[in-house]
C-alpha cells in the first residue's frame, strides 16, 4: 500500500515554498557572518574598558564571559536572520517553526525523530571515524580543537559546567540549527531537492567550525541533523539533538574529570 493511500504523507524530500530570492540568502549570509565576528571583536575591544583583564579572571568569571559572548553573538545573529524573515510575512507555517505539540507522531513528531536522529548521528560518526582512521591509518581528530579553550573550565565547579551546558547544550544548538538548518538548507531547496540542500548545508556547517581534523564527523552530524529537519519540518527536532549532542560531551568529560582523568591526554589519546 502506498503512503498516500494508507493515509501517511512522509515530508522528508517535501521542500518549503521559499519567498526571498538567491540575493537574499546570500546577502543574509555574508551579514550572519560578519555579525558573528564583529561581535567578537567588538566584545575583546570592549572588555578592557570595563576594567576586565580576561588573563586574571577566574575560572567561574571566565565561564559567565564565554556564556555572555555566546549570548551576545546568538542574539545578534538571530536578529539579523528574523529582521529578513520579517519583511516577508506572511511566511509559510512550517518557516522557523518551533512547535512542542505532538512531540512522539510517526510522521513528524519531532521529539520521536530526534531521538531517531541521535542514535543515527552517533553510530554513523562512529563509523565515519573509523573508516577515515582506517584509510589514513592515523586516530581522527574529533572534538579536541573545539574543546580546548574550555578544557580548563570542565568540572571546575557547578556553576562553570552550568555555563558550559547554557552555551553548548542551548545558546549554540539554538543559534546553529536556526541558521544553517532553519534558513540556509531551507532556502536552498528552492533551487535543489532537499537531499542535496541537506547536503550542502552540512557541507557549509562543517566548514564553518575551522576545524579541518573533524570535518567528516561534522559532515556525517550536519547530514543527520538535516534530514530529521526535512523529517518534521520543525526546528526542535534538530536543535534537541544538538543540544544532546553538545551536552552529552561537556557532562561526560565532566564526569572523567570529577574520576580523576586527565581529559586533555583522554582527547589526545582519541
Amino acid at each position: 500500500m502506498h503512503d498516500n493511500e494508507s493515509g501517511l504523507e512522509w515530508p522528508i524530500l517535501r521542500r518549503w515554498e521559499v519567498p526571498w530570492k538567491w540575493q537574499t540568502v546570500s546577502l543574509t549570509s555574508l551579514a550572519c557572518g560578519l555579525g558573528f565576528v564583529l561581535t567578537g571583536l567588538t566584545e575583546a575591544v570592549a572588555l578592557p574598558y570595563l576594567g576586565i583583564k580576561p588573563d586574571v579572571l577566574s575560572l567561574e568569571d571566565k565561564a559567565e564571559i564565554l556564556l555572555l559572548d555566546q549570548g551576545m553573538t546568538t542574539a545578534v545573529v538571530l536578529g539579523i536572520i528574523y529582521s529578513v524573515a520579517n519583511s516577508f510575512q506572511p511566511l509559510p507555517e512550517d518557516f522557523f517553526k518551533y512547535d512542542l505539540r505532538e512531540p512522539f507522531n510517526l510522521q513528524k513528531g519531532w521529539l520521536l525523530w530526534a531521538g531517531v536522529g541521535l542514535v543515527g548521528s552517533i553510530i554513523a560518526t562512529t563509523l565515519t571515524g573509523v573508516a577515515v582512521s582506517s584509510f589514513s591509518g592515523e586516530t581522527p581528530q574529533r572534538e579536541t580543537d573545539a574543546l580546548v579553550r574550555l578544557l580548563p573550565l570542565i568540572g571546575s565547579s557547578n556553576l562553570s559546567t552550568a555555563c558550559l551546558v547554557g552555551i553548548a547544550g542551548v545558546l549554540a544548538p539554538l543559534l546553529e540549527e536556526t541558521v544553517f538548518r532553519g534558513f540556509f538548507m531551507t532556502s536552498l531547496t528552492k533551487w535543489v531537492p532537499t537531499p542535496v540542500a541537506v547536503i550542502i548545508s552540512a557541507s557549509v556547517f562543517a566548514l564553518a567550525h575551522l576545524t579541518p581534523g573533524e570535518f567528516p564527523q561534522l559532515f556525517v552530524l550536519g547530514t543527520a541533523l538535516g534530514f530529521s529537519y526535512a523529517q518534521t519540518h520543525n526546528l526542535l527536532t534538530p536543535i534537541t539533538i544538538h543540544a544532546f549532542w553538545n551536552s552529552g560531551v561537556i557532562l561526560f568529560l565532566t564526569f572523567l574529570q570529577l574520576q580523576g582523568y586527565d581529559i586533555r591526554e583522554l582527547l589526545q589519546a582519541t
